[in-house]
């Protein structure tokens, strides 16, 4: 690739990442003038809070900025171009309203009194006019600016075509335009690589795709790999030097005793506060489910946690009772229109309330609120079977929430699941918890993200 052409690359990156910038900052200027507007009008027309009459307006501003950006940040509501429009539409939606709702408990804390609801649903409505007609414009100026790059996908034995059929849902972002097999040499592949705008590197063996990065490296070539298993352990490793050689060092304990036990501090304090904010619709469960058809409240199943322990899960029962019986007692996953699941299960199922008794588990120290989903033994044998590597979810608790649940989808591949929740066990912080919590709330409402393996009741 000649100097010219390299050049120019590197303007359209910088004028992409530039764009990006204003988008981010103009939805943000947006909805903060609604909130300035509405505040301020508030203060003139309803109530006057005298320490706000100058500077502490521009307080209450900055704070409703800052927490715009931070929410946004936290559910992907910037990533015009990576999201669909009506994704951003959801995920900024979704950011409003908690930040909405918070600045409005503040708004009444500080006048030390409860507000009137109807300023605050008005401005939420003009914004919602600002979300949708900003993430229509910018994701049609990004198409327009940013056409789908041309991509080449470099694979080996196993099969692709699970991966070719996803990126074809974005075919606003990525057009796979030709497919080739590591075996044909690196001189053939680095010809085809020299015509497209990106490469997509599949788990080819390492001796290659080592050349290929380098070359991609050395030409400005965009290129998306996926990670092997030991990549991702690599990818945690702490940098080192030995005098002047660079180590990466990989500990592979799991976590640290100060993580253990701030996690665990965390999962008792949030579920104790879950029981409490859920108890009537718990309560209401309950009683559907016992009016339905006389059965037990409660289903209960051995499931597998840290160190191979097994624990009893449980969570309301959404089938019939004795779901198993025409299976010889043995758990199969529900399908989707099962006629095992109850019409009550249907709807605690839908809403995610199903899983709400697990905070009992969590406050009895077998689960945690994030991290990997616990398996039932016999799912769990069987994936050890195909993948040795599915052991090395055990070196944390599993979880009610965790990146699998959040990031899979309902058919991503145990293959798959199993790296996202290595993923999670590699990279993990508190902050990193602490976020995932809230894009439990995003995914809720995001029915084709159910990736879980269901069991039978």
């Amino acid at each position: 690739m000649g100097v010219n052409n390299k050049s120019r690359k590197r303007n359209n990156d910088e004028f992409n990442k530039l764009s990006k910038f204003a988008v981010t900052l103009s939805i943000l200027i947006a909805l903060t003038a609604v909130f300035a507007f509405s505040w301020i009008w508030i203060n003139r027309n309803l109530i006057e809070i005298w320490p706000f009459d100058t500077k502490g307006h521009y307080l209450m501003i900055a704070l409703y900025f800052t927490m715009q950006y931070i929410f946004s940040r936290v559910y992907g509501a910037f990533q015009i171009g990576f999201y669909k429009a009506w994704d951003i539409v959801y995920s900024q939606t979704l950011t409003t309203v908690i930040v909405d709702v918070l600045m409005y408990v503040v708004a009444s804390l500080v006048a030390r009194t409860m507000l009137p609801l109807y300023p605050f649903i008005t401005m939420f409505l003009a914004q919602l006019i600002v979300i949708i007609a900003w993430s229509l414009l910018c994701t049609f100026l990004n198409n327009k600016l940013f056409p789908p790059r041309n991509m080449l996908l470099i694979y080996s034995n196993h099969s692709v075509t699970n991966l070719v059929q996803k990126m074809a849902f974005r075919d606003d972002q990525f057009r796979v335009c030709e497919a080739v097999k590591s075996e044909e040499g690196l001189d053939y592949i680095k010809d085809r690589i020299d015509i497209y705008d990106g490469v997509i590197v599949c788990e080819i063996p390492t001796s290659d795709r080592n050349k290929i990065l380098k070359y991609c490296y050395d030409n400005d070539k965009r290129i998306y790999v996926i990670p092997k298993i030991g990549d991702i352990m690599i990818r945690s490793g702490e940098n080192i030097h030995m005098f002047d050689t660079p180590l990466l060092l990989c500990r592979n304990s799991g976590l640290t005793f100060e993580e253990r036990f701030f996690k665990r501090l965390i999962d008792i304090v949030f579920s104790i506060i879950g029981l409490i904010v859920m108890a009537i619709p718990m309560l209401i469960t309950a009683i559907a489910i016992k009016a339905y058809d006389g059965g037990s409240i409660f289903f209960r199943q051995d499931r597998v946690t840290k160190d191979g322990k097994v624990f009893k899960v449980i969570k309301f029962r959404s089938m019939r009772e004795n779901a198993d019986a025409d299976n010889d007692g043995k758990a199969h996953s529900a399908v989707k229109d099962d006629d095992r699941i109850t019409p009550v299960g249907r709807v605690i199922r839908a809403c995610r309330m199903d899983e709400w008794p697990q905070l009992f588990n969590i406050i009895k120290g077998d689960m945690s609120i994030v991290g990997p989903r616990c398996e039932c033994v016999e799912n769990v044998e069987e994936y050890t079977k195909a993948m040795p590597e599915f052991s090395y979810r055990n070196k944390v608790k599993a979880g009610l929430t965790g990146y699998a649940q959040i990031y899979g989808k309902y058919n991503t591949t145990a293959y798959d699941k199993l790296k996202l929740d290595l993923y999670y066990i590699e990279n993990y912080s508190l902050r990193t918890d602490i976020r995932l919590m809230f894009m439990t709330v995003k995914v809720l409402f995001m029915r084709e993200s159910t990736e879980e393996f269901e069991e039978t009741k």
